[in-house]
Parts: structure tokens; C-alpha cells; sequence
């Protein structure tokens, strides 16, 4: 029997506690329980279970990747049959092994170029690697590699210049630059559209025919399990409690809980679309990058991530966007909530009247932001490292006390203030316990569930979600699904609903919007987008996306 690439046995791990008893007794939270599992040369193993049952802190184990001091761990990890040694990581980090993180925009420089970060980690782990000209051309040969379209541009942009996607991809090529024998890839097809997750799985899939390469594969998507994956390892509340291959997971799983898991897929529609007042419309909308300038000060060449267009949203109604990573989606909800600048005529409605957006100046936009709430895409970047979920919930509270009825009588204020804290962290499924825990204490999902829920709690009018779900199990999927249906009903609210997942679309809007190039090419009820696309290109991402 040949010796498989990794082997994890027994893996117990804790982390220190931020409260400690006293300064000679440390506090020690335990984590993972008993984490088993193996990777051969060549086979794929996907690692599921629901968000924050410990698949991302066994994979990093590996590698160590945890501050200094901050964890202790018994079992063993071995590599090639040897155990993985401190000494010894250095050259197996980024080298033979690699990581894809789950969340791009905290992994990458924002400093650095996609050039610089390419090229640095090439210098590192190839004694060849030292020729600027070289290492520029392979740059650009793994973007074009992992579907980067226009990569001699892009390459010399910084992280925030590009799409959830396209970080997500730069991150894919940086793993691969070093033709490691084991990938581990945690959450990587996450912020990529249907099309883009095809061709980095059909990649992938190439390099373990061709080169053998083992890869731990970490997802809640159990669409892309069924079609990639060799085995399945289930992991349930830090212990792995199923191993078999997919096959035999799929057709006979032995646990309740993979059962639970495998039925988990995004389903139901929301109540019929109502006829009613414009909330938000658009006309005439553009939003082009400049690239460059000329010596005279004249534009020589732009982005053109949104080209002029006109939309008409009503209150009450969810509007699903979907498109290539790329396309424009992001830029367009952002440019609505005037949190960059466009051109063109934006036009908003509450209560009371019709604001011209496009007019505002900061000051005059300050009031309607409580009305008017974002989720972003990467929750552990839109998250404060240096607040309690408490402080940041609290915070949206305190900026808009007086429009949402706060009292101002002091032991007032603070009863008023934890009840809204507690009954909105229980609308998203948190415990009311995690009120002073920190961002980086929380595992993906977790961390998405509290930013939705600091756009809840101040009640707003209109919500753009922007990727809302990515970081999610699919049955804390349904959750946030059932959620965020229950209070649309509930309050009227509207959504922008930003997704490449095309199930969970389905499952959430009214309407969809499907865009290319910067350009809404079709626009439709959901029904009749899914039913009967009328265009090529959205027929090719119905057929690219895993959806019954």
C-alpha cells in the first residue's frame, strides 16, 4: 500500500483563551475534539461540515499557521510518512505544501502589486527564480492560468482594484506557482462565479492527472463535492464522524448529520413579487475606471466595469444580480449606495421623501444610511479586528439612537441596548454569548452571520447583499434564506441580492439581472430567467452551476 502525502491522526487542538484566570493560569478553549483523516498522491479529499466544525483550524494545523504561543495541539500530522517537524516547515510551507485561504482580501499585501506578490513568493521557494523579465512572464501565465481575463493589466493592479473573484483567483495562483505535491484549498471556489469554478476545478483536476497532486479540499458547496471529490471526510463539532468515498456518502450516508448535510440544498421561492412604489431606480448609471493618463492630464484608457444603464427597483421585492466575476455586479451596488463615485442619475424613496443621491455630499448621505445597509462580500475585512460584536453592533445603535426610539435615560438606554443586541444576534442564529468575542474568534460563516446582522439592527429600508452567503454552510444557507425572507414579509424591506450562486438566487429573488462586460444583457422574473434564458451566455451559467 503506498504511503499516503498526509496523514492527520487524533488531531486535538486548543486555543488560549483571551481571559485568563489569573498570570500564572492560562485558559485553554478547545477546539477541535479528534480530527482523522488522509490525502494520497492524486486523490481529493473534501473536508464538510458546517461552518465552525473545526475543518479550517485541522487544515491549518498542518502547516502551523497559528501566532506563537496561541495554541497547543496533540496527535500527529505527517507528510510523506514523516512527522511535521518545526525545523522543518520552512521549506515545506509554499513549497511542497500549499494553502488557499478562504478569505483573499485579508491574505494578500494590499501594499503590493498582484506582480510583487507572484514574484516574491517565486523568489522564495526557486533558486532559478531571480530574473525580473522571468518571473513577470510566469506571473502572467498563472493569472491567464487560472482564468484572469487581461492579465499583463491586471498583474501590475492592487488587491482592492479587483473582484472578490479575481482576489480569490490570484490567491489560486499563488499556490500553484511552486508545483506543490499537496494543495490545500479552504473554501477556494467561495467568491467565484459558476463558469470560473469549472475551470479552476477542470485545472486542478489536470494537475493531479499530470503531476499527482494530493489536495485537501474544504467546502460547504456539496454540488462541487459530488463532481470533484474522491472521499469525503464529515466533520461534526470537531471530531470527523464519517470517511468514505463520495459515491457511497452521497447514496448511503451512515451518520444523521451527513445525512442532514447532503439534503441541506437552498430551496423554496419567496412570496409573489408585489406591485408597488419605486424605492430606488437609476438612470443613465456609469462607472469607468481610469487606468492611465496622459502628460496633458487626459484620460487615455479606462475600466469600464459599468456602462450606462437604467434600473427601476420596487419596495418590498428582492432583485437577484448574477454575472462572471468581473461583470460589474459589486461596482454597480456600491456605485447605488454612492459609496463610489459614478455617473448618472441616482434616485432613492422612504418615508417621508425622494432624495437624489447623485446630488448628495457626504453629510446629506449621513442620515439615509440607516435606512439604506450593506453586507459586503469579506466579512473579516468590513469587521473592526479591534471590536466585540457587542461594540459593533452597538455602535450602528448609538449613531441612529434618536430615529430608532432610543431612551435617553441612562439604565434605560443600556437595558434597551442589550435587548436589540440579543434579539438580533438571535435572529441570525449566533447565541447571545459571543456578544464579547472578536472577529478572528469565529470561523467564516460566523463572521457573515454577525455583519448581516449589524445591517439588521438598525432597521433599514433596503439592504444590497453582496455575496451574503458565500462563507456559508448550505444549511445555515437555508437559515439566513428563511431569515431574511421572514423579515422582508415582516418589515417590507428590499434587496439587492449580489450572488454567483445561483441556487441560493433562485431560492431569495423576485426578479434577476444578469450581467456581462458592464452591461445588463437580460433581465426578467427569477422564474423565467432559470425556466427559459433567452440568452446564450446565461444559459452557460445555468449549465455551469450544480443545481437541480
Amino acid at each position: 500500500m503506498t504511503q499516503p502525502l498526509l496523514s492527520i491522526e487524533h488531531l486535538q487542538l486548543w486555543f488560549q483563551g483571551n481571559e485568563q484566570l489569573d498570570a500564572q493560569v492560562i485558559q485553554w478553549n478547545q477546539v477541535v475534539f479528534d480530527t482523522t483523516l488522509t490525502v494520497n498522491a492524486g486523490e481529493v479529499v473534501a473536508l464538510v461540515g458546517e461552518s465552525g466544525s473545526g475543518k479550517s483550524v485541522s487544515a491549518m494545523s498542518v502547516l502551523d499557521l497559528f501566532q506563537t504561543g496561541q495554541t497547543k495541539k496533540t496527535g500527529s500530522i505527517r507528510f510523506k510518512g514523516e512527522i511535521i517537524q518545526p525545523q522543518t516547515l520552512p521549506t515545506i510551507r509554499g513549497n511542497s505544501v500549499s494553502m488557499i485561504f478562504q478569505e483573499p482580501m485579508t491574505s494578500l499585501n494590499p501594499l503590493h502589486t498582484v506582480s510583487r506578490q507572484l514574484g516574491e513568493i517565486q523568489r522564495l521557494h526557486q533558486s532559478a527564480a531571480t530574473n525580473n523579465a522571468t518571473l513577470l512572464k510566469r506571473s502572467i501565465e498563472l493569472l491567464d492560468w487560472v482564468g484572469i481575463r487581461d492579465p499583463d493589466k491586471r498583474i501590475q493592479q492592487y488587491p482592492h482594484q479587483l473582484s472578490g473573484g479575481q482576489r480569490q483567483r490570484v490567491m489560486i495562483a499563488m499556490a500553484l506557482a511552486n508545483h506543490p505535491q499537496l494543495l490545500i484549498a479552504d473554501e477556494p471556489t467561495t467568491a467565484l462565479d459558476v463558469t470560473i469554478q469549472l475551470q479552476i476545478l477542470e485545472l486542478l483536476n489536470r494537475l493531479r492527472r499530470e503531476t499527482g497532486l494530493g489536495i485537501l479540499f474544504i467546502t460547504h458547496d456539496l454540488g462541487l463535492v459530488k463532481h470533484f471529490a474522491d472521499r469525503v471526510v464529515v466533520m461534526h463539532e470537531g471530531r470527523t464522524i464519517e470517511t468514505a468515498p463520495t459515491l457511497d456518502i452521497f447514496k448511503n450516508p451512515q451518520q444523521e448529520y451527513t445525512q442532514k448535510l447532503i439534503n441541506a440544498v437552498p430551496h423554496g421561492s419567496p412570496k409573489p413579487a408585489k406591485d408597488s412604489e419605486e424605492i430606488l431606480n437609476c438612470q443613465n448609471l456609469k462607472v469607468w475606471f481610469p487606468m492611465a493618463k496622459s502628460w496633458f492630464a487626459k484620460q487615455r484608457e479606462y475600466i469600464k466595469a459599468v456602462n450606462p444603464l437604467s434600473l427601476h427597483i420596487q419596495r418590498g421585492n428582492t432583485y437577484g444580480i448574477v454575472g462572471e466575476s468581473g461583470s460589474g455586479k459589486t461596482t454597480l451596488g456600491l456605485a447605488l449606495l454612492r459609496l463610489i463615485d459614478a455617473d448618472g442619475e441616482i434616485h432613492f424613496k422612504d418615508d417621508t421623501a425622494t432624495h437624489p443621491l447623485h446630488l448628495y455630499n457626504r453629510k446629506e448621505m449621513r442620515p439615509l444610511r440607516r435606512k439604506i445597509q450593506i453586507v459586503f462580500q469579506d466579512p473579516y475585512s468590513s469587521l473592526s479586528p479591534r471590536m466585540s460584536v457587542e461594540n459593533m453592533l452597538k455602535e450602528g445603535l448609538v449613531l441612529h439612537g434618536k430615529a430608532l426610539g432610543m431612551p435617553v435615560e441612562s439604565q434605560a438606554k443600556t437595558q434597551w441596548l442589550n435587548a436589540e443586541i440579543d434579539k438580533v444576534l438571535q435572529q441570525v442564529e449566533m447565541p447571545v454569548s459571543i456578544r464579547n468575542r472578536y472577529p478572528h474568534e469565529f470561523s467564516g460563516g460566523q463572521r457573515q452571520r454577525i455583519a448581516i446582522a449589524r445591517a439588521l439592527i438598525v432597521r433599514p429600508e433596503f439592504i444590497l447583499l453582496d455575496e451574503p452567503t458565500s462563507a456559508l454552510d448550505r444549511s445555515i444557507q437555508q437559515q439566513l434564506i428563511d431569515l431574511l425572507l421572514h423579515l422582508q414579509a415582516e418589515r417590507n424591506l428590499t434587496y439587492i441580492f449580489i450572488s454567483h450562486d445561483l441556487a441560493v438566487v433562485r431560492a431569495m429573488s423576485h426578479y434577476t439581472f444578469v450581467m456581462k462586460s458592464g452591461n445588463i444583457i437580460e433581465q426578467n422574473t427569477t422564474a423565467n430567467i432559470f425556466n427559459h434564458p433567452q440568452k446564450d451566455y446565461t444559459k452557460t451559467l445555468l449549465n455551469a452551476a450544480f443545481i437541480g
